[in-house]
């Protein structure tokens, strides 16, 4: 599939539905306030709830102000790439990215990120940068599991729609680290141990 037209939708602050490596998502620049306010509007999302964030590799989550430590990149290399979220803290030096990056945070102060494993997606989120990827759904309705199901959700509110046939799968496994313990806080595609 070509995806070059995507890319410059995406790249211009635009938002469409992409296969991720779960299922579909509704998908917007991480580094667009706009676009990530519009799919959070569209897809009536909890506001204080951060959304999950695709990136290309564990080198791109610093562009946030996150500073894992050794143990925590210990993690990440053994996770990803993978169907593995990963819950992580804004380092408490970066007050700028704090500020910078509410609008994804919400409050939180951390952020979740995950590497997605099929090469296709981690070359267009090098074209693109990082992407906020929740499911193609409203809020507490199932995802959808094709473009048809899709399009019923959001018709033309989106810029794009991205068909790659029918995505079953569970949603990511998401985790996060907190005084050196690793916290399964969702059980999804992978199974880790606490």
């Amino acid at each position: 599939m070509k995806y070059d037209n995507f890319i410059n939708i995406l790249n211009s602050g635009g938002i469409g539905i992409l296969p991720t490596d779960t299922i579909y998502g509704i998908v917007g620049s991480a580094l667009r306030p706009e676009a990530v306010e519009r799919i959070y509007f569209w897809r009536k999302r909890d506001s204080k709830k951060p959304p999950i964030i695709l990136v290309a590799s564990a080198d791109d989550i610093r562009k946030f102000g996150v500073m894992p430590g050794t143990a925590t990149k210990k993690i990440l290399a053994q996770v990803w790439p993978g169907k593995v979220s990963v819950i992580l803290p804004i380092a408490s030096g970066r007050k700028s990215a704090l500020k910078k990056f509410h609008y994804l945070h919400r409050g939180t102060r951390t952020l979740a990120f995950r590497v997605p494993k099929p090469a296709w997606l981690r070359q267009l989120l090098q074209r693109t940068g990082p992407l906020i990827a929740p499911s193609a759904n409203f809020e507490g309705e199932p995802p959808a599991s094709t473009i048809r199901a899709a399009k019923k959700y959001f018709g033309k509110k989106v810029d794009f729609y991205a068909d790659a046939g029918r995505l079953v799968s569970r949603p990511s496994t998401l985790i996060k680290m907190e005084k050196g313990w690793l916290i399964v806080l969702r059980e999804g595609a992978v199974k880790i141990k606490n």
